[in-house]
């Protein structure tokens, strides 16, 4: 099983956002992989507050942690690059992570893929 660094909009529309990025999960289960989706899970109640910048970095640097053992960083973008998310995607890029982009919503079967060398 590939283990997978999930990234999806969290900020802004919330309870949107947790039920979208519940069904990413289940996409990347589905496709046989391990996903972490560390934004929901710091984001629960009594764990970090993301409305204070400083838990809120946390909570996305101990995500980006998990880079040593995952194989890929897939982005679900059908509601956009959130600026956590842009954050990741940079990160990635410096250190030469494999990122792919996905869509649940439209073209689902038109991944967009790229490999960072």
């Amino acid at each position: 099983m590939k283990r997978v660094i999930v990234e999806s909009p969290y900020a802004g529309e919330v309870k949107r956002n947790i039920k979208y990025a519940r069904e990413c999960l289940k996409d990347s289960l589905k496709r046989g992989e391990a996903p972490i989706a560390s934004h929901l899970l710091y984001t629960q109640d009594g764990v970090l507050d993301d409305l204070i910048e400083e838990e809120r970095m946390w909570g996305i640097n101990a995500g980006l942690a998990w880079k040593e053992v995952a194989d890929l960083h897939v982005f679900y973008i059908d509601f956009g690059m959130s600026n956590g998310m842009k954050y990741a995607s940079e990160y990635a890029k410096d250190q030469n992570i494999d990122v792919e982009y996905r869509t649940l919503y439209c073209c689902q079967h038109q991944d967009k893929h790229r490999s960072i060398f």
